[in-house]
């Protein structure tokens, strides 16, 4: 089983507490994946919050790419829950025997530096899946960068093995 990990860092000048609130967000979490996945949640849910049940699946979420076509469906699970600064999302998902998200917000000299460690094991065509997931998440970097303009240093994957 091919396990992968990548880490990517984006610092941003806003204050931890607006990355944070933007990142637990549907309407973030939406735009941080748009154009390249469209991600649906049910209707009414519109955060992710300190009263989300861990290790229980939140939602079935269906991803589909450039907002047409059906790729993956995950049963979003939260298992860990920093409150402001840190969540562990580890959801069942068609296309990986193992998923794990984990985000991060750290206060930084002037403003925010936003974190994703990912590691996963994809169930077929290991090489193509890792090199989508860096690239979307490469997207999403930019996509936190543009939000929160000024002096952001983007996504730029760290370690990756």
């Amino acid at each position: 089983m091919t396990k992968v990990r990548l880490t990517f860092t984006t610092e941003v000048p806003a204050s931890p507490e607006e990355v944070w609130s933007w990142s637990t967000s549907i309407k973030g979490i939406q735009a941080e994946m748009w154009p390249v996945l469209k991600i649906t949640f049910p209707k009414g849910l519109n955060h992710i919050d300190k009263d989300t049940a861990l290790g229980k699946p939140l939602c079935r979420c269906h991803f589909l790419l450039l907002g047409i076509f059906p790729m993956d469906m995950s049963k979003l699970t939260f298992v860990e829950l920093g409150p402001g600064y840190r969540f562990v999302e580890q959801s069942p998902l068609f296309s990986m025997r193992m998923w794990r998200h984990e985000r991060v917000v750290t206060p930084t000299r002037n403003g925010a530096r936003v974190t994703d460690n990912l590691e996963f094991s994809p169930r077929f065509a290991s090489p193509l899946v890792a090199w989508f997931v860096k690239q979307f998440f490469g997207h999403r970097h930019a996509v936190i960068a543009r939000r929160f303009a000024g002096t952001a240093t983007a996504g730029l994957p760290g370690r990756h093995s």
